[in-house]
């Protein structure tokens, strides 16, 4: 039973809060039974397993959340674990998404319809904390790729002047393109992609959320 705040094991998971450290590392950090559970149902096994009563004492393993109602179980795994990337009929590569919730949403719609997800320089980390929660244990299911490293036809979804998604052709090997909410996609991103869609809303309806925008493009694949 870990009884010191000092110990190695509970050092470990404080260092890994840090970005920088998990990608040094190679390890990440999942809170919560559910998260843990789907990670061990995906084949992955934990490199470290504190369980509040039985390996560590209650208060200390509260000490290493900032959830509002602290886990019972927090697991550490290998990043080398997640699923490789790999060809799937459709995907989702987004550009400069940095809030981890819509992330962990995009993966989570990945999961739902089969797709993989391509991430640039300058998202949200997928093995962060709220990012994870988002996902609600996909990202141990979906393939996550390099930006440039998925191949298909380029469909980037802008907010206003592209086509209407109901009317544009959407085949096997389709990658939805994605920016951030405010910056959208760069120029030399849409010069790149083979079509520019738009999500037909209201004329005086903000624009959609990109994770909400994500999802209506991989459904509407997935009914075609």
């Amino acid at each position: 039973m870990i009884t010191s705040a000092a110990n190695p094991r509970l050092r470990l998971v404080r260092r890994l809060a840090s970005r920088r450290q998990r990608a040094k590392l190679g390890l990440f950090v999942c809170e919560g039974e559910d998260l843990v559970d789907a990670a061990l149902a995906a084949g992955l096994e934990p490199v470290d397993l504190l369980v509040a009563g039985e390996t560590v004492e209650a208060g200390l393993l509260a000490s290493l959340s900032e959830l509002p109602h602290p886990p019972r179980t927090i697991a550490v795994f290998r990043t080398a674990d997640l699923p490789a990337p790999e060809p799937r009929p459709v995907a989702v590569a987004l550009w400069h998404v940095a809030d981890p919730g819509n992330l962990g949403t995009l993966i989570r719609c990945a999961d739902a319809f089969g797709a993989s997800v391509a991430l640039s320089a300058g998202c949200a980390d997928p093995m962060g904390p709220k990012a994870l929660r988002a996902s609600a244990g996909a990202i141990f299911r979906v393939p996550l790729a390099r930006f440039d490293q998925v191949g298909g036809r380029r469909i980037a979804l802008v907010a206003r002047g592209g086509r209407p998604l109901r009317d544009v052709e959407l085949g096997e090997r389709t990658v939805f393109v994605l920016g951030a909410e405010r910056a959208g996609l760069p120029a030399d991103v849409l010069e790149a992609c083979d079509e520019r869609v738009t999500i037909p809303v209201d004329d005086e309806a903000e624009s959609l959320n990109v994770a909400v925008a994500g999802a209506i493009a991989l459904y509407e694949w997935s009914r075609r």
